[in-house]
């Protein structure tokens, strides 16, 4: 178990929808376990395998409020989504020093395969869904930034690059 590092934006890795998992093995179950340690040293409550250059359908979420409750999932999608929004300030290590206010989906079930392998529908509510839907995102080749209009995108962007510069 490692910490990975975070590519940066505007990585063509990020833009570039991630490959389906065909088995799980023990190669990914130590990818998901880098990932959880990456997510806990950024900290924050998800990782999906395409933030630290691995092109493969994986994410981790962990919103629990005394951590150590990570879901890893491969090729999580989305069944259900709620009609109830619910706004949070959205981030990515991916492109540090900024955020943007994410409307999303209160409430979402999602498929996908366990450690084990097995097909599991579970619902996410809260900063739980909101983390799940961000890294879903993540795997389809999406940032939290494209759910922005253009004049708010670009002004983050200009803002992240701004903050990027050494002092």
């Amino acid at each position: 178990m490692s910490v990975r590092r975070c590519i940066p934006w505007p990585d063509k890795r990020l833009r570039t929808p991630a490959a389906p998992v065909e088995a799980i093995t023990d190669e990914i179950r130590a990818l998901w376990d880098d990932m959880v340690d990456t997510m806990e040293a950024m900290p924050g409550v998800g990782l999906a395998a395409p933030q630290i250059g691995v092109g493969l359908r994986l994410a981790v979420v962990d919103a629990s409020e005394t951590r150590g409750q990570a879901v890893r999932m491969a090729n999580p999608r989305v069944l259900h989504a709620s009609v109830q929004p619910r706004s949070y300030d959205e981030a990515s290590p991916n492109l540090p020093g900024v955020s943007a206010v994410i409307e999303r989906p209160r409430a979402v079930t999602v498929a996908y395969l366990d450690e084990q392998g097995m097909a599991v529908e579970k619902d996410f509510v809260g900063l739980w869904a909101t983390s799940v839907q961000h890294q879903i995102d993540h795997l389809d080749g999406q940032m939290y930034f494209d759910r922005l209009g253009k004049v708010k995108r670009d002004m983050l962007l200009r803002r992240a690059k701004k903050a990027a510069r050494p002092a």
